[in-house]
């Protein structure tokens, strides 16, 4: 008896698996996030429970409308196989609506990997550089975990609803770049209309939204 209350406790306590995340209702410790792209929606469920500064970062820059008419202006497709990769969006340097660094949570240490569908926290090779870039994958990129002195990438999430529109997204032409990214950019960045929360209530920061200054309604 006290090895199955043992048992019992343990699987309540497991992160719930991925395939239990859903794009139509909400999953205990998971916050969904919507993007309606020009492209089509995408949905992805963070992982609060596990990853609790990189989702509150990021659900900052949705709450805020940080993302709302901004782009996805990179698609990184593996040589050997065109249709896996990655996709990349946000604010690219536009440092009117980046918000404060926030710590780097390892995945060696969250548990959240790189799988196919994963959500992470682009940045520069500074480990706490994160603000308001992020990467779709498509197919797993097991050498973004990290490992030893290798501080990786912040994965915190999934994509659970819109994946042919991040496969899409990834389909792109491209061009351009420099260095990691030549070859990369979008000819014609898709267009991220608007992001939103769908569970839970919205938390604004409140600190002002300079980049709408002068902006037309």
């Amino acid at each position: 008896m006290r090895i199955l209350f043992a048992a019992l406790s343990l699987a309540l306590l497991a992160p719930v698996p991925a395939a239990a995340q859903s794009a139509t209702r909400a999953t205990p410790g998971y916050i969904r996030v919507r993007f309606d792209t020009s492209a089509g929606p995408i949905i992805v469920a963070l992982d609060a429970k596990r990853t609790p500064a990189t989702t509150k970062n990021f659900l900052a820059y949705v709450d805020d409308g940080r993302f709302d008419d901004t782009v996805f202006y990179r698609s990184a497709r593996r040589k050997s196989d065109p249709k896996l990769g990655f996709v990349q969006g946000g604010i690219r340097t536009d440092a009117r609506r980046i918000l404060p660094p926030f710590p780097h949570e390892r995945t060696d240490k969250t548990g959240v990997r790189h799988v196919d569908g994963a959500i992470s926290m682009a940045r520069r090779p500074e480990a706490n550089s994160a603000g308001g870039n992020f990467v779709l994958l498509v197919g797993a990129m097991t050498s973004m975990d990290a490992k030893g002195d290798f501080d990786g990438y912040a994965a915190f999430g999934r994509v659970v609803g819109g994946m042919a529109t991040v496969k899409k997204i990834l389909a792109v032409p491209t061009g351009g770049g420099l260095d990691a990214m030549k070859g990369q950019m979008i000819l014609d960045p898709v267009r991220i209309l608007r992001a939103r929360r769908l569970d839970g209530t919205p938390r604004p920061t409140g600190l002002p939204k300079v980049w709408l200054i002068n902006i037309k309604r």
